[in-house]
């Protein structure tokens, strides 16, 4: 039984890559299985120095490629294992993800974006985000938690856990390198305290009891002879993850309801909207933000009716409209006019925003 760190509810100054750690060990994470990469070293940096307190485990595989199948390794053991990446590894460690997706196994995992290809700029990013939702050879049955700060951090690796072993869909939780490197106060606590119970972990291999006695046989499929029987599994697959969708969809509205320029935009950039907007309300500009928290799935009917109210809408991200693609997508229909702000690679501050949407203030777009 893992020992858990924090009892009561306790104010800290941490990194994000920190707050990871500490997370995990709140939702009783037993193992970690992971390779070194900038920006997640941390994560590993603090499990490790907190195993002997925790009397949890860690194991640092040779690559990422070993890391992935290690973490499915432990959860097919009954632990609750879980990883953590970031750039060129969430690209290496994609087989293993889509093996966890096939296989419907809880696979839980940290993503630190950063910028590519794989030997860029190694603090920050939003490139890896249609990555993280749909790489490898699958259809993206995947559930995608995409955090703004550290006690998002916090929060949604421990939702991360319990949403994982419910449903049994890989779960990401998808943050960056400014949030991983940088340090601002969260507040710790037992997830008891909140009320929010554990789902207990499953022995997949070699459970106790004997089959067809005590316990039915466990059969979980990777490969698949005949095309039909693997488009039958599929299909079974997309039935049930729009079944749950809305009971997984999170999004965050600020100052949207009379917003007549709405800001789309997740992760860290919702933080800058966040501040633009407070200052564009001051010069009478009606902004308003539409943050998806979890982009796979996309909470798509608040959102269109979103959209629906505005009269025009940006979208702003750190990266070539990667967020952007996958909202138009589920926008179709719908004639209100938008604008972008992208920067690859780059923060986008809240000065950029306040110049963008006084530049569709003077020249709005058309559709």
């Amino acid at each position: 039984m893992v020992k858990k760190l924090i009892e009561k509810d306790t104010r800290m100054f941490l990194t994000g890559n920190e707050v990871i750690a500490y997370a995990a060990n709140a939702a009783e994470a037993e193992f970690m299985y992971g390779y070194p990469i900038t920006p997640q070293n941390e994560i590993m940096h603090t499990w490790c120095k907190l195993l002997p307190k925790m009397e949890a485990g860690f194991l640092q595989t040779e690559d990422e490629i070993s890391a992935g199948f290690s973490t499915i390794g432990g959860i097919l053991a009954g632990k609750r294992a879980f990883t953590a990446t970031a750039g060129p590894g969430n690209v290496i460690m994609q087989d293993a993800m889509s093996m966890a997706e096939m296989m419907r196994i809880p696979f839980v995992c940290a993503v630190m974006q950063r910028g590519g290809p794989s030997t860029a700029t190694v603090i920050y990013a939003q490139q890896e985000t249609q990555l993280t939702c749909f790489g490898g050879n699958g259809e993206g049955y995947r559930i995608v938690y995409s955090t703004a700060g550290h006690q998002d951090l916090y929060d949604y690796m421990i939702k991360a856990f319990n949403t994982a072993w419910k449903y049994r869909f890989p779960t990401f939780m998808l943050a960056d390198g400014y949030q991983g490197k940088m340090r601002e106060p969260v507040t710790l606590y037992d997830p008891a305290s909140r009320g929010i119970k554990m789902v207990p972990t499953e022995t997949y291999l070699r459970a106790p009891g004997k089959i067809d006695v005590d316990r039915k046989a466990t059969h979980l499929r990777n490969t698949f002879n005949l095309e039909e029987e693997l488009m039958e599994h599929l299909n079974a697959y997309e039935e049930e993850f729009n079944r749950i969708a809305p009971e997984i969809e999170e999004y965050f509205e600020y100052k949207a309801d009379d917003a007549e320029i709405l800001i789309i935009a997740h992760g860290i950039v919702a933080r800058s909207a966040m501040t633009a907007i407070d200052e564009l309300r001051a010069k009478g500009i009606k902004a308003g933000l539409f943050r998806p928290i979890t982009i796979r799935p996309l909470p798509v009917e608040p959102m269109r009716k979103a959209v629906a109210r505005a009269k025009q809408v940006l979208f702003t991200e750190s990266a070539n409209g990667q967020l952007k693609r996958m909202v138009m997508e589920k926008l179709y229909g719908l004639q209100t006019p938008y604008s972008t702000l992208f920067k690859m690679g780059v923060g986008v501050t809240g000065d950029d925003i306040v110049a963008k949407v006084e530049e569709m203030v003077k020249t709005p777009a058309t559709v």
